[in-house]
């Protein structure tokens, strides 16, 4: 059987008439932007992450620009980042004057090394943005103390890990501002682009609604040059009606993530690992190769899907050719980036569809050594 690398459809078949009817209830309702269903959403985004403020945003990379100006970073900034990432994360720091300090991430999370984030505060550092990379919790509790210590800013980018958790805690409610992204293939999806900034800090929620609407709270007297980055009812009303279903999907993506292993398909790749206390959702199932060309090409040939994701970090990409990276600058970045290869992982994977890609892998790559 063929098995794709996604299926977010299928999520949502079990009540599409109930999305239709939602649908067709904002159409007549006539709000649009900023109406009851945003407002109803920031409420119940904010109870399920255990913070304070939630604001919705017209998608992801927005969230992490406001974050940023909310917090008071720009120009002459620097700001401390994995390269092992989405564009998104450096690319919202060069937008507001800060500079990217690319660090090294940990082997076996794939997400921000303490220790070489320590390495390079300068007294320029004014914030660290760590990634929950894939689902996965960066090691929050070591980070946070670091911040406080030097008095940074903490930004969580938690595009890719709506209910992760790390010791009970979840992602999102560890820093000064957090961020999420509902692009249609996240695990609590739209059906477009939306995004969410989180935060316990009144000072910083204040400055982010006013950001989202022209720097303005009443359309009249306009105090910052802001952004017009608003989430819509329609996005609003959709993810609303999902977000009580999310929880049920990530506990899914975990037992995919366990049939895997109990099917061998470590005896071929390196298995993702969730270090003690991590509750990861798996947004994507990323694997280890040194025969990743190999095992994709054979993957394709059985129907078999599968993709590489930041294969080109982003110290060594032409935009920052400026910031003087090299080949050899980070090496677990540079080594994660030319193994990993992300394999089938959504919320309705059956376990055949599981034995079907092991089965596949098997007959593409040889047993791994060691």
């Amino acid at each position: 059987m063929a098995v794709p690398l996604m299926d977010p459809g299928a999520q949502w078949a079990a009540y599409a008439d109930e999305l239709d009817q939602i649908a067709i209830d904002v159409i007549r309702s006539g709000r649009f932007i900023l109406g009851p269903q945003v407002a109803e959403f920031e409420r119940e985004a904010a109870a399920y992450l255990g913070v304070k403020h939630a604001i919705g945003v017209a998608n992801g990379t927005d969230a992490l620009t406001i974050s940023l100006r909310a917090l008071g970073i720009g120009p002459g900034d620097e700001v401390i980042c994995p390269a092992y990432t989405f564009f998104a994360t450096p690319e919202t720091i060069s937008s507001v004057g800060a500079t990217p300090v690319f660090a090294d991430v940990d082997p076996a999370t794939a997400c921000l090394d303490v220790d070489d984030v320590r390495a390079r505060i300068t007294g320029r550092t004014k914030a660290i943005m760590p990634v929950h990379l894939f689902g996965q919790v960066a090691d929050m509790a070591a980070l946070r103390t670091l911040a406080s210590e030097r008095g940074l800013a903490l930004v969580e980018d938690s595009a890719q890990a709506w209910g992760a958790e790390q010791g009970g805690v979840k992602a999102g409610a560890f820093g000064d501002a957090a961020t999420f992204s509902f692009f249609p293939t996240k695990n609590l999806p739209a059906f477009g682009d939306g995004g969410l900034v989180v935060t316990n800090r009144d000072d910083v929620a204040e400055l982010v609604r006013k950001l989202r609407f022209h720097g303005s709270t009443d359309k009249v007297t306009f105090e910052h040059v802001g952004f017009n980055s608003r989430l819509d009812e329609l996005q609003a009303a959709i993810i609303r009606r999902h977000l009580p279903e999310v929880d049920a999907w990530n506990a899914h993506r975990r037992t995919v993530a366990g049939w895997y292993e109990a099917a061998g398909l470590g005896e071929f790749v390196e298995l993702p690992t969730v270090p003690d206390g991590n509750s990861m959702i798996y947004h994507l199932y990323v694997v280890r190769t040194d025969q990743r060309d190999e095992l994709i090409a054979g993957l394709k040939q059985l129907g078999v899907a599968a993709a590489v994701y930041y294969g080109i970090p982003h110290h060594l990409q032409p935009v920052y050719a400026g910031l003087g990276g090299a080949p050899g600058d980070l090496p677990v970045t540079e080594q994660l980036a030319a193994t990993g290869v992300a394999m089938p992982m959504f919320a309705t994977m059956t376990r055949d569809q599981v034995e079907e890609v092991v089965a596949a892998v098997r007959a593409s790559v040889p047993a791994r050594i060691g």
